[in-house]
């Protein structure tokens, strides 16, 4: 029973906007004393898929107007002015006060909405996650989705103003950022530009603020602690939030990867938390349970040392545990690691901003294509790499020296390449829609035709898909680990989200709260 000598409020509420029925696109409100804060702000790829596929997708030159009349956004009046236009109407919406934006990691299903939020409300995350995404932003393709560090205010082009499009000679519009951690000089610098501003007719960016989240001067209604959580991105995090009631969020996590003890230390720090707000993508039994990077590892350079041509390494963008991986794997096989240009450009500015991945020996892709509208390449790579490139005739020539970091948008490139027989290590997650197979229908055919074995993923005589193990390790805790950790924090209260596992939830404990979206509840 509440305290009936606490003011309504006082009490604080939860609102799951998105998230709760699915895997991704979260989008967790928390308000007390009239305050509130969002913890993530993804992009649903499930509701999205429901309309939308590669070559169909929502019109960025209408704003948020599309994913409004689809409900892929919530109908909430929080979202950039320039991006309504003359036929949408928010402002019978709730005008929600969000104090700030709590970022778990820059996976695009927990960041992948924030470009569309208005700029005063600040973003917090840990150092990686603010250079990843503006590193993907800068070495992008740029749509509603990537404006996540910064973005080009819009205004109408048409007489009635249905159409917007970028303002010319305005400049780009950063964010601001409050780091988990004292921000360094790098990362201030970093935030203050985008390549290519200098040109004469190039547009500059004006920079947003950048603080530390201990010592800014944000009014928080909460009292906000970050903890570091192993997932397959740098920068993951956790966050505690006390208040009225002490809140805990795993974001994404596990127990299986090279930094687990830092989910165990959050586990440990979350013990006094009433509500633990968790993500349950595999909550449930999994033949997955057992397998860890280091076993992951083990069998790549396997495949690696066993294969007498190329080799293509395909593993998820930005999980660069597993590209460390393959980076030893390189060295004790006697093979050179090459990335593509993008990749390596996020590398470099992890490397030189927090000091954590690295670049050391890796090859640069030389792909045949005009480099002179790249100009995150022209400035960075030119002027650190340019001794790294590696061409399609090099690799041709002596195939049996190179591991090919490749995902399957980048076959293409082996029309260039010509190889002639190798090994394809499929090192990613499984196929979970339908378009996924009709991918994997497709890698096949382009490994046929240049005679590649695979490791990882095959199809049989009748043409079924089939995965082997242990290629790939998930970035997500097993149930065994969600109930080790829930067990350790012994909440009053567990809210599930990021899963299609309520049931398993459900029949596990007792103190489950099934949420429906856009419902407020007093925790």
């Amino acid at each position: 029973m509440l305290d009936q000598k606490r003011r309504v409020t006082d009490i604080t509420s939860l609102t799951v906007y998105d998230g709760a029925h699915g895997i991704g696109g979260n989008k967790i409100y928390l308000e007390e004393k009239g305050k509130g804060i969002f913890l993530d702000f993804g992009k649903n790829f499930g509701k999205y898929g429901l309309f939308y596929e590669e070559f169909l997708k929502n019109r960025d030159t209408r704003g948020i107007h599309d994913l409004m009349y689809l409900d892929l956004l919530p109908r909430l009046n929080i979202y950039r002015p320039d991006l309504i236009p003359s036929d949408l109407s928010i402002s019978s919406f709730p005008s929600l006060p969000v104090s700030a934006i709590l970022l778990s990691h820059a996976h695009m299903d927990h960041c992948g909405n924030i470009g569309m939020l208005r700029r005063d409300i600040p973003l917090v995350a840990s150092a990686e996650s603010i250079v990843i995404m503006k590193g993907m932003q800068d070495s992008g393709v740029t749509s509603l989705e990537t404006d996540t560090a910064y973005f080009s205010p819009r205004q109408p082009s048409d007489e009635v103003g249905l159409y917007l499009s970028s303002v010319a000679g305005m400049s780009y519009q950063g964010r601001d950022f409050c780091s988990t951690e004292e921000p360094s000089p790098a990362l201030t610098a970093f935030l203050s530009r985008k390549p290519g501003q200098d040109g004469k007719r190039a547009k500059k960016l004006e920079p947003g603020r950048c603080c530390c989240l201990q010592e800014s001067s944000l009014c928080l209604p909460f009292e906000v602690s970050a903890h570091p959580v192993d997932h397959s991105i740098p920068g993951a995090t956790a966050y505690i939030l006390r208040g009225e009631t002490t809140v805990a969020y795993t974001g994404d996590f596990r127990l299986h990867g090279k930094n687990e003890s830092s989910s165990r230390e959050f586990i440990r720090q979350a013990k006094e938390a009433s509500v633990l707000i968790t993500e349950g993508t595999r909550a449930g039994p999994s033949e997955e349970e057992r397998t860890s990077e280091r076993s992951v590892c083990q069998a790549c350079r396997e495949s690696v040392e066993s294969s007498t041509g190329l080799v293509i390494a395909d593993f998820s963008p930005r999980n660069f545990e597993r590209l460390e991986s393959f980076q030893e794997i390189a060295k004790k096989s006697g093979r050179r690691l090459v990335a593509m240009a993008k990749d390596v450009y996020m590398l470099h500015c992890l490397q030189s901003i927090c000091g954590s991945c690295s670049t050391d020996d890796i090859g640069i892709y030389s792909e045949i294509t005009d480099r002179s509208r790249r100009k995150w390449e022209q400035e960075v790579m030119a002027s650190h790499y340019a001794d790294r490139y590696v061409d399609h005739a090099a690799i041709r020539d002596r195939p049996q020296d190179y591991i090919l970091c490749f995902s399957f948008f980048d076959m293409k490139h082996l029309l260039d390449i010509k190889p002639e027989g190798g090994t394809y290590i499929y090192s990613a997650c499984e196929a979970f829609n339908e378009e996924m197979e009709i991918d994997f229908q497709r890698l096949w055919q382009w490994l046929r035709r240049f005679g590649i074995s695979s490791r990882g993923f095959f199809l049989d005589g009748k043409g079924e898909l089939h995965f082997e193990r242990p290629y790939h390790a998930s970035g997500h805790a097993s149930g065994e680990d969600i109930t080790h950790a829930i067990e350790q924090i012994d909440p009053d209260v567990i809210v599930p989200v990021h899963t299609e596992s309520f049931d398993w939830f459900a029949r596990s404990f007792d103190n489950v709260l099934a949420v429906e979206e856009g419902k407020r509840y007093q925790i």
